[in-house]
């Protein structure tokens, strides 16, 4: 019996286990296969200053997670979005995407996103979500492979007071 979508939580880990289920998902979606990152290499987008990972609960299943950056010169940045790949395409991704705009608009007007070129899938939902595209940037995680740089915005930093 499927868990009720009331058991859908999000929720801020710092759990070890937590990342390495997280990376494995990350290493099994693109752009990851078709950058050639396994999970160890995946496992090394966790730790760090100024980063808040987030992880999407169905039940005792992550279906997902992300991670943010609320500091330094793109706060605001989601730095990486996955879904696990039994629950694409039922939404998880938009319901990602508007519980970051909800937190970072809290402290910033822009929230920034990069996506692979070849990643049409992700570009397409970001698109549709009111990211445009602001530059690209070539070589930037492997040579041979751009990704886009994006940006959703409700006005310029300077003197904003945020949504909340």
């Amino acid at each position: 019996m499927p868990t009720p979508e009331k058991y859908v939580v999000i929720e801020q880990t710092t759990d070890p286990v937590d990342f390495a289920t997280c990376a494995a998902i990350m290493s099994r979606t693109d752009p990851w296969i078709t950058l050639g990152m396994g999970a160890e290499d995946c496992s090394k987008a966790f730790p760090g200053l100024y980063r808040e990972v987030f992880v999407l609960r169905r039940g005792d299943e992550i279906a997902g997670f992300f991670i943010i950056q609320p500091q330094g010169s793109f706060k605001g940045y989601i730095q990486t979005i996955a879904v696990a790949e039994g629950y694409r395409g039922k939404g998880y991704g938009t319901r990602i995407l508007k519980f970051c705009e909800d937190r970072i608009l809290k402290y910033s007007p822009n929230i920034f996103i990069c996506v692979s070129s070849f990643n049409q899938g992700a570009l397409n939902l970001y698109t549709r979500f009111g990211f445009e595209k602001v530059g690209e940037l070539k070589d930037f995680i492997k040579i041979g492979f751009t990704e886009i740089l994006l940006r959703k915005t409700v006005g310029p930093a300077f003197n904003y007071k945020g949504s909340g």
